[in-house]
């Protein structure tokens, strides 16, 4: 829920590797305009040996393009006929990368279409508090805004129900035709998920368009995000996400998601499919995840959390590992901060929240191996100095 806020083969697997700078991104295929009054940002290219190299600075340091909706999340669990009222809030998978990115002091741009209606309206400034540019969002006067309602048990569960209003949404217009390409030009990262592939024929032409290699193309992060509800009627779901996903440069996957999309059941059955992307993140729940970079797979053991609320926590395990990523932090540490940005979201009733302050976060993910496993993480932890919340016992 959204609040206004203030402001091949086996690969060997490290647990530990040493804290080296890594590259995150290739030249743009533009070149780079700073913005007026901007703080710098140290980036870096990657040269063609694979090492890292200083750049000047470009506009975003991540865009992410897809669906935002309304959400009507309601006020007592139980199945959608009984339950009788909801509190409207704000549900995208992308758009949910972006806010918690630009909270956490990115430079992040959210890129879509919604309706010449008061949801659009909300939409847009609920998502703009966080800090997100979305002036590259068009609104269309002849389709609305997309809606969804949901139960409040977990995605995975049986009980589990959610009623989309999407069809002929005005992101579901979204193709090579109707999305400004300027808006996403200039960017260190352009993330995308499997949902917008899932949406329209125009959605799935825009995605193979960006995912297309060519020269000075940013890094793209894909998000696999699975929905089977989207892919109903459609066999080409799996073929589609494992092309859109060996395109990429990041690729994003649960465990479980990638043995119901392709019936891939370990981190390297699925590293072996896709060897194309040098990052690949498999995560696998209350064991953690592991990350590919290359050949080598570095682990990370999940956090203990009191959970809220069980969403969001993808989306926001993503956008801690970009976050590491555009700063330059070694393997272990992305995963880190990607499960303390799960966290944060799982110990909060909706899809968002304000991230732990940078050095809050630093500092836990600096911790040795015995103290991160002992850490137990309740709501309220992401207040710095919270001792009460953040427990090594």
């Amino acid at each position: 829920m959204v609040r206004e806020p203030t402001p091949a083969a086996p690969h060997p697997v490290r647990r530990h590797p040493a804290a080296t700078r890594t590259a995150v991104c290739r030249e743009p295929t533009d070149p780079p305009r700073p913005r007026a009054g901007a703080a710098h940002h140290e980036e870096y290219a990657v040269t063609a040996a694979g090492a890292p190299a200083p750049r000047p600075t470009t506009d975003w340091d991540v865009v992410c393009l897809g669906e935002s909706m309304i959400t009507f999340l309601p006020d007592r669990p139980g199945p959608l006929a009984e339950v009788p009222s909801f509190t409207r809030a704000i549900g995208g998978a992308e758009s949910n990368v972006a806010c918690a990115l630009a909270a956490a002091g990115h430079r992040a741009r959210w890129v879509s279409r919604v309706g010449a209606d008061g949801f659009g309206d909300h939409l847009l400034a609920a998502v703009a508090a966080y800090g997100t540019d979305t002036t590259a969002v068009t609104r269309d006067p002849d389709r609305p805004t997309g809606l969804y309602f949901r139960t409040a048990d977990d995605r995975g569960a049986a009980r589990h129900e959610v009623a989309y209003y999407r069809h002929g949404s005005a992101a579901s217009a979204m193709s090579p035709d109707t999305v400004p390409y300027a808006g996403l030009a200039a960017t260190r990262v352009l993330h995308l998920t499997g949902i917008t592939a899932a949406l329209s024929d125009g959605c799935l032409a825009l995605l193979r368009d960006l995912t297309a290699p060519r020269p000075g193309r940013p890094l793209v992060s894909f998000d696999v995000n699975h929905r089977p509800r989207l892919w109903q009627g459609r066999t080409d779901g799996p073929a589609v996400l494992a092309e859109l996903a060996g395109r990429a440069d990041l690729v994003l996957v649960g465990e479980d998601e990638a043995a119901e999309v392709w019936d891939l059941h370990t981190p390297e059955a699925i590293r072996a499919a896709l060897p194309g992307p040098r990052h690949l993140v498999v995560k696998r729940g209350s064991r953690g995840a592991l990350a590919y970079d290359g050949r080598t797979a570095t682990e990370e053991p999940a956090l203990t959390v009191d959970v809220v609320a069980p969403v969001g926590a993808g989306d926001a395990f993503a956008a801690g590992f970009l976050s590491a990523l555009l700063r330059g932090l070694s393997a272990r540490d992305r995963l880190r901060h990607g499960h303390l940005m799960a966290a944060a979201a799982l110990t909060v009733p909706g899809d968002l929240t304000a991230p732990p302050a940078r050095a809050h976060a630093d500092s836990l993910a600096a911790l040795d191996e015995a103290a991160w496993g002992r850490l137990r993480l309740g709501p309220g932890w992401t207040r710095a100095g919270a001792a009460e919340e953040v427990r090594v016992p």
